[in-house]
Formats: C-alpha cells, structure tokens, sequence
C-alpha cells in the first residue's frame, strides 16, 4: 500500500498527478490550471489499461479520473482496480469528474467515498477551489486517514479527539466527527455510536449524521425506535440508496430474507455497479424461489462485471444455469424465448472466453439440463453417464448445478449425497455465507419431498384435471408453487382447482384459505391486461355474490 508523504502536501511541486481522461481537451484543460497552481509533474491518461500501467511506475498523490472512460472500463471499476492493487487509499487525493449526474451514477460514485466530485463542464475558477480545499483538508487531517488507510481505528478516534479540541481545526470538525462516527461503527461500539450520532443531530444535518444514527441503532435491533426516521431517509434523495442498503442488511442478520430481498433489489436498482450487492440480491433470490429474480441478477453481474477484476467466464456460466433454472418454471412457450437465450450465452462462453476449456464438465451438465427441460432425456442421460464423475468439485456452484441435474434425471441418492457434500463446502460466519448455506438447507429439504420441476409438476396438475382427479392436481399444483410461488399461471391454476372442488362442495376450511391466498397474491401482482381479465373471471367464479355486490 503506498502511503502519501505528508510533508508532500505542503508543497504543490512534489506531487505526482495523474489525470485520466479519454478527451485531451480535459488533459490540456487541467494541465494548464495545474501548471499555474505550481504543480509540475502531471501525467494523462486516455484510457483505463493505461492509467492503471502508469500507476505501476509512479506512487501518485493525487488522482483526478473520469467515470467516463469509455474506451476499457467505466471510473468506478478502475477505482475498484487502483484500490485493491493498493495504488489508492485514504491518504490519496481523489477526485472524479463526470458529465453525468443522474441518481445511480451519483450513488456508484459515494459508495467509492471520493475525495471531491467534479462536474464536467469544468470552470478554472471553480477547478482551483476546489482543488485547493480538497488538498487543505488532505494536509490538515492526514493523520486521520493515515489511520483509516491502515485499519486503525482506535487511532483515528484518538486523533479525532485531539483535533477537536483545537480551535484552529474548526472548520474541520464535521470530517473529523464524521470519521470519529465511522470508526466507532468499524469498532463495534455501537451504543457509544447511537449516543455520539445523537449529539451530532442537533449540530448537523449531514445525511451522514442520520444514517450513522440509524445505523448504530439497527445494528443494536432498535428497529422500532426509529421507524418513523427509517420513513423519512427512505423517501430522501440523498439517504434512500444508503437506507435501502441498510435495511437490506439489517434484515438478513435477522433472518428475515423475505424483507432483505426487497431492499436488496432497491438498493441494487440506485447502485447497480456493486458486485457484491449484485451477489447478494442472486442469494437472497435463490433463497426466496425467485427464478425470474436469479436470471436478471446473475445477468447484472455479468454486464456490470465485464472489463473489471470480477470479469470471468464462470460469471456467464451463472447466467447460463439461472437461465435455465428460469425455464424449468414456466409453465407456458415463454420458455422457449429463455432457452434460446440460454443457446446464445452458451455459444457465447464457448467461443469468445479462451479460458472456456477449463469448464467442460460444467458445460455438458448445462447442456443436459436444456435437453431435459426440452424433453429430451435420453440424450441428457447419456451425456451425463459418459462424461460426469460423482465426486464433488471444490466450486459450490459447480456442485449445485451437478446436484440438479442428476435430481431432474431421476438419480436421487447421488443429488442427495452430493448435496452433503455441498453443506458442508459452505463454510465462514458471514452474512453470505449463512444465506447461502440456508439455500443448501431448503434445496436439500425440497428436493427431498418434490421428485420434479415446476414446469412438469404443472403437466402433472392438468393432466390429473382433465381427469377429474382434484386432489392429486391440487398437489402437484402445491408442490409447484413452492418452488415457484411468484408463478403467475401456477396461482390461476390452483384457483381452477379450488373453484370446482368449492363447487361440488368438497372442499376444506384449509383449501379455503389457500385459495384466498392465492387471490391476496394476484391482487398485488402486476398484471397484463389479459392477466387481469383471466383474473377477474376467476373471481367471480369463488365469489360470485361478492362480486356483484362490490359492482352494485
């Protein structure tokens, strides 16, 4: 990690910048304010690769970068880059410039905690005053960052409370108290933190007083203390991202994965370009049988991962195997738009990726998985016989896709026994890492009670229908359902059922509930038109008298 020389700071002319631009207007632009200022050694950069390259040849003190740089890789993902090849840390100048400033850009840009955010056009006046400040600030409260960039947070709340009680530092007693704030937070103090954000508020207004309040507070599981302010930051511009993403947070260590789904999927919505939050909203997916949920993250996280240090193979390979998980739920020719997209991305991972030798056993298992879900087992089962070992692989995922296929090949004991192999492969006390063992958990539990597919389980259900035999439709309806509760047509058909059993009189109070279930989940879907239609007729026919009474 290279660590800025503060004695550096004082003196314009023994700073190395580095601006990365791909417009050489913006080059020559800040290389003439910078040259004025005193500044002297200053390197450009039109693009990602090179920026990066120049980084391994020189420790620069200040950094002023586009998120536009459109040629390799976006601001955000070469920041990620600098920072986790230790060319950046808090005691970096930091500064980003971009022509855009809509909410999901200006989110990606805070979470990277940038020393100052410039939009372009840019001014000379504006330019150097805020690069003045910046660099005041830098100088000033170096030994505060200093602490952060090497994880010392009890030093920083240390020196946070000697420059406090300096009156010279006055103007910068809001960063030092927001970085006191923080590192409370990173220490676990989280009581000393609820009391310190508390004082703060009748100080400040800062966006991050509150949210480090209600942080503290969550962490605590003061949840109804605060329900009132969680209302308000949620429905703030400047606080409804970072309270999503709290929310979603303070709900998984509660066990409540319904709930941090949905802020999981808000908070990815307004920063759509963090990894991990991407990864979280495909577990917290997964977890909640939300296949259509599955494929759209996973497709997130190849796109927003494409040129980063995240970039991989096994990332379309994941979109691949959602993809298909997807398939095996619906239950109309919808399918079939999914599957050939799932054709596409396998052409795609076989002749774009040069590393796509080394996922040969997983590609054949994807490739069994589509012929199956075409209804085409015999061929799935001869790939599968010829060219897949029972053993485990060290990937999680690989195991989980090889678990899935041999279930929906009929092979039970080998899905069960390699599904053990997976629980215990699922290892760590992170907060991923308990979702993920809690997905290995209900697959092991479902796939234990429910031998087949959504998709075929409801092939079942009509075809016992059409017979006339209710109950086992029903159940083969039920079974569906819990694996692919948002299923639309899944819903419609287990109210078909419930209808006519209510009509011949052989229904139960509990298939009643059900049924009123089903209505209360379809009233809050978003429904097409024709949805809506089909919707209606149906209950009409549960309630026909209520009904015409709400039309009366």
């Amino acid at each position: 990690m290279q660590i800025t020389n503060k004695n550096d700071l004082d003196n314009f002319s023994k700073l190395n910048v580095l601006v990365i631009d791909d417009n050489r207007l913006i080059h020559d632009f800040l290389k003439h304010i910078l040259f004025n200022l005193g500044f002297k050694a200053v390197r450009c950069a039109e693009n990602a690769y090179h920026g990066l390259r120049l980084c391994e040849e020189t420790n620069f003190q200040v950094i002023i970068c586009s998120f536009n740089v459109k040629s390799d890789k976006d601001g955000f993902h070469l920041l990620e880059e600098l920072k986790f090849k230790g060319y950046v840390n808090k005691t970096t100048i930091l500064i980003f410039l971009s022509s855009e400033t809509k909410e999901s850009l200006v989110n990606s840009i805070v979470e990277l905690q940038p020393d100052d955010f410039w939009v372009k056009p840019l001014l000379p006046k504006t330019v150097i005053e805020r690069i003045k400040y910046t660099l005041d600030i830098k100088k000033h409260l170096f030994t505060l960052y200093k602490a952060i960039a090497e994880g010392e947070h009890s030093k920083v709340i240390y020196y946070a409370e000697r420059f406090l009680l300096d009156k010279t530092l006055i103007k910068y007693h809001a960063n030092i108290q927001r970085m006191k704030g923080e590192a409370l937070i990173n220490l676990l103090e989280y009581k000393t933190a609820e009391l310190f954000f508390r004082e703060l508020q009748s100080q400040y207004r800062y966006a991050w007083v509150s949210l480090g309040y209600v942080k503290a507070l969550l962490k605590q599981g003061k949840m109804d203390e605060i329900k009132h302010l969680l209302t308000t930051l949620v429905n703030k511009p400047d606080t409804r991202f970072a309270m999503h993403d709290l929310l979603a947070q303070y709900y998984m260590e509660q066990g409540n994965y319904e709930l941090a789904y949905e802020e999981i999927i808000k908070a990815t919505k307004l920063a759509p370009r963090n990894i991990e939050r991407n990864k979280k909203s495909w577990d917290l997916a997964r977890l909640n049988h939300d296949h259509f949920g599955q494929y759209i993250a996973t497709k997130n996280i190849a796109i927003n991962a494409k040129n980063s240090i995240h970039d991989s193979p096994v990332l379309l390979l994941n979109v691949i195997r959602s993809g298909i998980d997807l398939a095996c739920t619906i239950t109309d020719e919808s399918s079939n738009k999914v599957l050939a997209e799932t054709d596409k991305f396998i052409h795609q991972l076989e002749h774009e990726y040069k590393d796509a030798s080394l996922f040969k056993e997983q590609i054949i298992i994807v490739k069994a998985r589509l012929y199956n879900v075409r209804n085409q087992k015999n061929k799935a089962e001869r790939l599968i016989e010829a060219h897949i070992s029972l053993r485990p692989s060290e990937s999680v995922e690989d195991n989980l896709d090889k678990v899935k296929v041999f279930h929906e090949l009929g092979m039970r004991e080998e899905a069960f026994s390699l599904l053990k192999a997976v629980k215990n492969q699922v290892v760590g006390d992170s907060l991923t890492s308990e979702v993920l063992s809690k997905y290995v958990e209900q697959e092991i539990d479902e796939r234990a009670e429910i031998n087949f597919t959504p998709k075929q389980l409801n092939s079942m259900a009509v075809e016992f229908f059409q017979k006339n035999k209710l109950l086992p439709a029903l159940k083969s309806v039920l079974q569906a359902l819990q694996l692919a509760p948002r299923n639309i047509k899944l819903l419609f058909s287990l109210l078909k059922i419930l209808i006519v059993m209510k009509q011949r009189d052989e229904i139960n109070a509990e298939q009643i509930i059900l049924a009123c279930d089903a209505i209360e989940k379809l009233e809050k879907a978003n429904l097409d038109d024709q949805k809506l239609q089909v919707f209606t007729g149906l209950k009409l026919r549960w309630e026909p008298e209520k009904l015409i009474n709400e039309h009366i």
